[in-house]
């Protein structure tokens, strides 16, 4: 990228930044409504520069985080620390933070520069001053030809721009960003991942990022944040949370799309026996698990192998293809077992439903772990949560 950050002179961009700190600390966050305990303990470090991505279904208590973060809700548990500073006792114009909402929040009447240009000038900074930072935002999100234009004239994406252009004018500590792309179609999803990312580096902002949506998770974030049930499952990597998730519902939400309940059988060298409704397989176990206990085993689409039918082995089961989706290179396939159970795989072999086929999956690619949903019949499929939102 050309140019220079905002209001650039010889000064790196994170030390002109207003209320930089090196560390922003959550201690025991908790936020509830009436008798309802919407986020629950949350302890998060968020070091400077890092993109940190907040993941989970509806209702999960992201947004919540996000909210008590910005000021926009009052903590009723815990405290927020930038560095040695309090600042949840701070009301949110105090605090710093930039923040970029799922529905633009544009003032309609306003050209694109008068919207970019608002925060500025409610600060009563000088003309000049304002109206350099408001250019330079502009073209740091590429809309130099539509700064007269006003919101109605503008795409879905082209309006997100703006937003994130007013948030980042104001050189802010902190960005928060609440599923911005939730409103826009896949491809401009995609093209606008690419801009918030570019930002964030070019800009050395951290961010964070509020999404239910794994695979935008995975693509933005240096770490992620998963909760449920206002509760935090898992804080990692991606290529952490992607290779070894902790239990079900973050394998679930991380692409084990797979997840079958089985029941816990006797270890063997490579891991732990799981068996039921006709299967013999060995995973590989995280939990420390006994002969008999309920389990859900979970596995990636892409991690199931296919054989040609009548082929015999270990983790090796016959099945019928039921749905093939084409989706380019790769075909998205769904098949059933004799006993019912369905299992998802990508291939680039040639199928057509009513296909018999033998499914494997090696070892160290089934994940076992303890099933914690004992409301729910055993030897079934797990409903993914995901799509219950």
């Amino acid at each position: 990228m050309t140019g220079s950050p905002l209001g650039a002179t010889d000064a790196p961009a994170e030390s002109r930044r207003s209320g930089t700190f090196e560390t922003l600390s959550l201690r025991g966050v908790g936020r509830t409504f009436g008798k309802t305990a919407a986020l629950k303990g949350l302890d998060l470090e968020i070091r400077r520069g890092e993109f940190i991505a907040l993941l989970g279904p509806s209702g999960c208590g992201k947004s919540t985080a996000l909210n008590c973060l910005a000021g926009l809700l009052p903590l009723t548990s815990g405290s927020i620390w930038q560095d040695e500073t309090r600042i949840d006792v701070l009301p949110p114009e105090r605090r710093g933070f930039g923040m970029v909402f799922q529905n633009y929040a544009l003032f309609p009447h306003m050209s694109v520069r008068k919207n970019v240009a608002f925060g500025l000038t409610m600060r009563r900074l000088p003309k000049a001053e304002t109206a350099r930072r408001t250019e330079e935002a502009i073209r740091l999100v590429r809309l130099e030809e539509h700064a007269h234009k006003l919101p109605g004239q503008l795409s879905g994406g082209q309006q997100q721009r703006v937003a994130i252009a007013r948030a980042i004018v104001l050189e802010p500590s902190l960005v928060l960003m609440d599923e911005p792309l939730s409103n826009l179609d896949a491809k401009l999803r995609l093209e606008m991942r690419t801009e918030i990312r570019r930002l964030h580096q070019s800009l050395g902002l951290t961010t964070v990022y509020v999404t239910h949506d794994q695979e935008e998770a995975l693509s933005l974030a240096d770490r992620l944040v998963i909760l449920r049930a206002g509760t935090v499952q898992q804080i990692g990597t991606p290529e952490e949370l992607h290779n070894r998730p902790v239990n079900q519902h973050v394998a679930d939400f991380m692409g084990y799309r797979n997840l079958i309940r089985l029941t816990a059988g006797e270890r063997t060298d490579d891991g732990i026996r799981v068996t039921g409704e006709g299967l013999d397989l060995v995973g590989t176990h995280l939990d420390d698990l006994t002969p008999g206990a309920a389990v859900v085993a979970a596995v990636r689409p892409e991690d199931v192998r296919l054989f040609e039918p009548g082929t015999t082995g270990d983790n090796r089961f016959p099945a019928i293809v039921e749905v093939v989706e084409y989706q380019g290179r790769e075909l998205a396939v769904e098949a059933r077992t004799e006993s019912g159970l369905r299992w998802h795989l990508r291939t680039s072999h040639r199928l057509a439903p009513g296909d018999a086929v033998v499914l494997g999956v090696a070892v160290e690619r089934l994940l076992v772990f303890r099933d914690d949903t004992a409301e729910a019949p055993k030897n079934v499929s797990v409903a993914s949560e995901r799509e219950s939102v």
